[in-house]
């Protein structure tokens, strides 16, 4: 399976649940994004990284690896999105130490907040992107194999679950309609709305 190297777009403030944010994963050789619900702590950790000026007064627990890290002369040499299950993403950490390679589970917000810290590159394989990709296509968001009945991206962040009404709201809708709120969400860079709004679509399709 070939593998996708992605680049951090943003984070997003959730507009359905509170303390969540969406990271939002872009390809880099193309147009489709990997919108993942993340915790607020996460959400953090991810934006302090990314603000290189930002240095909070006390390490946060992903600098306190990074300098553990340091000290142990451990790297970090890349994080790859290796599996979705359920709309969940699930991550390993490949680490590397006196020249021996180790694999190192991780959820997938605290693998992309240290591979900020190590500068180290983050991929997914093409076979989840092609999944749970969303990209712009003409004027319309469409999933890119709309056959797949695996397809969806994550629609509950790791730490926090669906609400009752928001799935109420979207599975009362036609396929025609979720596509129409899929791009006018997209459009609006909602797209942790994106996220869910592609679930509900999976499903019904499959």
């Amino acid at each position: 399976m070939s593998l996708v190297k992605l680049a951090i777009k943003g984070i997003s403030y959730s507009q359905t649940q509170n303390g969540a944010y969406a990271l939002i994963l872009n390809e880099v050789d193309g147009e489709r994004k990997l919108p993942i619900v993340i915790g607020a702590f996460e959400a953090q950790s991810i934006a302090i990284a990314l603000e290189k000026e930002i240095k909070p007064p006390r390490p946060l627990t992903h600098d306190l690896f990074k300098s553990f890290a340091d000290r142990f002369d451990i790297v970090v040499k890349q994080v790859i999105i290796h599996k979705l299950v359920d709309g969940v993403f699930y991550s390993s950490i490949i680490c590397e130490r006196d020249k021996i390679e180790e694999i190192i589970d991780a959820r997938t917000s605290d693998a992309i907040a240290l591979a900020l810290r190590f500068n180290a590159p983050i991929f997914t394989y093409k076979n989840i992107l092609d999944k749970a990709g969303v990209y712009l296509k003409g004027n319309t968001m469409e999933p890119e194999n709309a056959e797949n009945e695996d397809q969806g991206v994550l629609s509950t962040p790791e730490t926090f679950g669906i609400e009752e009404s928001t799935k109420d709201i979207y599975s009362s809708k036609t396929v025609k309609e979720l596509y129409e709120l899929l791009n006018e969400a997209v459009q609006n860079e909602d797209y942790e709305k994106a996220a869910k709004i592609r679930d509900e679509i999976s499903k019904k399709e499959s």
